[in-house]
């Protein structure tokens, strides 16, 4: 009777379900946080067998246009040339974010982003884990609007479209 009350009260002051991370969690964010460095590290070096490499065969790459929705292998043809020229693009992180599904397999991520060209970015991504690996399954760029010019941008980007007929399906 007293080891089953015993056993009762471990359960009820056992942290199951509650905010805490995993123990392993920190060691993750870390391995996950070092990946998506090295993969824009390997982008600002010209480093297309590296930066490829980083993707899942069935990855998904959205750019920043609203036609750039690019397989993994699309996205390598499309931008093979740029590494060719040993000048791709240079992406640093300011900020980052980073959380994980329950089994720890997948992660998810959303992070600022500064850019000579573009400016302020940001960036968004999940990851999975294949064996003790972490593969970017999908990454998703975009250029934030502040809000008081959304509705100027929104009216120039529906008269450009207008223009110009999609230049992908």
């Amino acid at each position: 009777m007293k080891a089953s009350l015993l056993f009762g009260l471990l359960l009820v002051a056992s942290p199951v379900g509650s905010s805490a991370p995993p123990p392993e969690e920190p060691f993750a964010q870390r391995t996950i946080g070092t990946v998506i460095d090295g993969w824009h590290a390997a982008a600002a070096a010209a480093d297309e067998e590296k930066y490829f490499s980083s993707f899942t065969p069935d990855a998904v790459f959205l750019g920043t246009d609203a036609t750039e929705r690019w397989t993994r292998d699309e996205f390598r043809r499309f931008a093979h040339p740029y590494f060719a020229k040993g000048k791709a693009w240079t992406y640093k992180s300011t900020a980052r974010w980073i959380s994980f599904s329950p089994d720890h397999r997948v992660a998810w991520f959303d992070e600022l982003l500064e850019n000579a060209h573009l400016g302020t970015c940001r960036g968004s991504g999940v990851l999975v884990r294949i064996g003790e690996t972490w593969r970017i399954a999908q990454y998703n760029l975009s250029i934030p609007i502040p809000n008081d010019l959304a509705d100027d941008f929104t009216k120039r980007i529906a008269e450009h479209t207008t223009r110009k007929p999609a230049a992908r399906p």
